[in-house]
């Protein structure tokens, strides 16, 4: 298993849903790492209950976790990409505020990187992930009914790392000095973070990095992302083949392989307990 400090640095922008937040940092405690680094970024977003939520959290969490709240808001897109910025070259996972991953997540998104040095982005499996969903492909997906059985699955997936049309934004690896050349978010152009990731990695795909699949993790969500007013239509004004090289990858479904093995893995899976050494 990497050191902690080796590994990406966990980017999580607070929303507004705190039994989200609650259910993520329990997610997050039992299937990462001790000792990885976490920072929840609050552009002045979190609820009602977000402060006693953290503090309770930040006393018990075996992570390395920071919590830092703007006193004023300044957009969702604005708030990451200084976060991003702040981080340099370091490379980061950016999860969503309503995500549960599945155990082992954040190693497997590390060796993936690690693996080849084209990767600008690595998307995991998600249940709302559009192009990685999992079982099915571009469906409003149940969340796994047992995250040990899975991760016990996807240990054992080959690592292929097939080409995406785009970075997925439930949970999203980002190689920082490939965020750095490509001169981070649009902030001015976009007004949600999910729709900025998108850009991004369509823009990264422009020099050359490679936005691929980490099929061996799996992020969780239970809300769908809800984009920022006009951000579909600037995505479609600067990429014009966007839709139709999404609605062409859904049609020709070239991951249908990858998730009937997946199922077929976790269709015979043995039970492991959370002692199980799943992070190496």
């Amino acid at each position: 298993m990497p050191h902690a400090d080796a590994l990406p640095i966990i980017l999580l922008p607070v929303g507004t849903d705190d039994a989200a937040l609650d259910a993520c940092l329990a997610a997050l405690d039992a299937g990462t790492p001790p000792g990885s680094r976490a920072w929840l970024i609050d552009d002045a977003q979190g609820g009602p209950r977000c402060d006693a939520i953290l503090d309770a959290w930040l006393r018990s969490t075996p992570l390395q976790a920071e919590y830092t709240r703007r006193d004023h808001a300044i957009g969702a897109s604005a708030h990451l990409d200084e976060a991003l910025a702040i981080c340099g070259e370091a490379d980061v996972v950016v999860l969503a505020a309503d995500s549960v991953p599945v155990p082992g997540w954040l190693g497997q998104l590390h060796a993936c990187l690690a693996r080849d040095a084209s990767i600008g982005t690595a998307t995991p499996w998600g249940n709302l992930a559009e192009a990685a969903s999992w079982p099915r492909l571009d469906d409003v997906n149940a969340l796994p009914e047992s995250p040990w059985l899975l991760a016990s699955a996807l240990r054992d997936m080959a690592h292929l790392h097939p080409e995406l049309p785009a970075a997925g934004t439930h949970a999203v690896a980002l190689r920082g000095r490939a965020v750095r050349r490509a001169g981070g978010l649009d902030k001015a152009s976009f007004q949600s973070w999910p729709a900025a990731l998108a850009d991004l990695s369509l823009r990264l795909a422009g020099l050359g990095w490679r936005n691929v699949l980490c099929e061996a993790a799996f992020v969780g969500r239970t809300h769908e992302d809800l984009p920022g007013d006009g951000d579909y239509d600037a995505l479609a004004a600067r990429w014009p083949d966007w839709h139709a090289r999404m609605a062409h990858f859904v049609m020709d479904d070239p991951l249908r392989v990858r998730r009937e093995e997946l199922a077929a893995r976790f269709a015979v899976a043995e039970p492991v307990s959370p002692q199980t050494d799943l992070f190496a």
